[in-house]
């Protein structure tokens, strides 16, 4: 970009030759906008063309021209002087200055500006934009557990702006957790997972709502729980809570992402009771039954690698939004396995069984399935 002699002014100046008639042109998007905006600004997105915003400025008009920190508007303000106008100047720093110096801002609603700060990024995407967010904020879900799945589901999906998370653990922090289970600290040794939990999600989020549940998923309180949640997610590490939590999804309908980890392997996979009975596989059309005693043992007995929870919960978490945005392609169907170790993912797909006491049309006998739950074979 050539130089042109003063092309640039100063933020505060800006504010004062606005004061005393000069227009303030904000060339930033719609989404940008929704965080707040200079005070009696007129709008012209740079993505639309200035075309028809120069046919209604005349050409001796002092025009200040804004975008987020200063970068468009020198390009635009060039446009603009190419056009005839000598006048016309970009503001440097733009709306991170203009913020800065506490100038006035206006906004399209109340709870917009922290909206539109916090959650910025997915408003512009396409696949989420406004709507979409506000969508997620409108959101309602379940995590059974708040250990090493438990700890990276909660906090992105409490980033992402879920606006309403339940977290039923009854389980005390100790030391030995603190290698994965990354949502507690060192100080809350000895104290409830879910205490633990709640506290570091509103650090995080404020704007979003926690339920901590000090209490064990069973069978006479599952369905209370699994109630008006939009999805469930599966953040245990034992067969008989994955059962419990596949039965009552088929009977309420509510889709749930399961994950699992042990030693350097994980696997994911999303069930969808709320898709055409038959079509869409439950976690009993996978695994038929639980492994005996010995077969598959837990994270204490096996060990884990701290990060893979990480790394399996972070995928859970992707498939939750995917679920409550009504985007992409989720892992119906589709087991993913993952190996630490070689760095490889590889994926098994599987059908529902028409037999199977969870989700089959007859609703009794027992399912076909062979595959056991562990290990992920890759």
């Amino acid at each position: 970009m050539y130089q042109i002699p003063d092309l640039e002014i100063s933020v505060h100046l800006a504010a004062a030759a606005q004061s005393e008639g000069a227009l303030l042109l904000d060339i930033r998007e719609s989404v940008e906008r929704l965080s707040g905006y200079p005070r009696n600004s007129v709008h012209a997105p740079m993505s639309q063309g200035f075309g028809q915003c120069m046919e209604q400025i005349p050409r001796d008009r002092d025009v200040l021209i804004l975008c987020a920190a200063g970068v468009r508007s020198l390009h635009a303000a060039v446009a603009f002087r190419d056009s005839g106008y000598a006048l016309a100047k970009s503001v440097a720093g733009g709306m991170h200055a203009w913020r800065a110096l506490q100038l006035p801002i206006s906004v399209d609603g109340e709870d917009e500006p922290a909206l539109g700060e916090r959650y910025s990024r997915h408003w512009r995407l396409s696949e989420v934009g406004v709507e979409g967010q506000r969508r997620l904020l409108a959101s309602r879900v379940l995590l059974v557990g708040a250990g090493g799945l438990g700890s990276p589901i909660a906090l992105y999906l409490a980033a992402a702006g879920v606006g309403f998370i339940r977290i039923v653990d009854d389980d005390r922090i100790e030391r030995s957790n603190l290698q994965r289970q990354v949502i507690h600290r060192d100080a809350d040794i000895g104290i409830k997972k879910v205490t633990s939990a709640r506290a570091a999600l509103i650090s995080l989020n404020p704007e979003v709502e926690i339920e901590a549940l000090d209490k064990r998923l069973t069978e006479d309180n599952v369905d209370a729980l699994v109630a008006g949640c939009d999805v469930v997610i599966d953040g245990a590490d034992n067969f008989p809570t994955r059962y419990l939590i596949n039965a009552a999804c088929c009977r309420a309908r509510t889709p749930w992402v399961y994950g699992a980890v042990q030693r350097f392997e994980g696997q994911v996979s999303v069930f969808a009771p709320h898709r055409e009975p038959g079509v869409a596989p439950c976690y009993r059309c996978l695994f038929a039954e639980a492994p005996g005693a010995g077969e598959a043992p837990n994270c204490a007995e096996a060990g884990v690698l701290g990060v893979l929870p990480g790394i399996i919960g972070l995928i859970q978490a992707n498939e939750v939004l995917k679920l409550l945005l009504g985007i992409g392609d989720p892992l119906i169907g589709r087991l993913q396995c993952f190996d630490g170790l070689s760095g490889r993912f590889r994926e098994v797909s599987f059908r529902a069984d028409p037999d199977c006491p969870d989700c089959g049309a007859h609703g009794a006998g027992a399912a076909a399935g062979v595959m056991a739950d562990w290990p992920c074979t890759l």
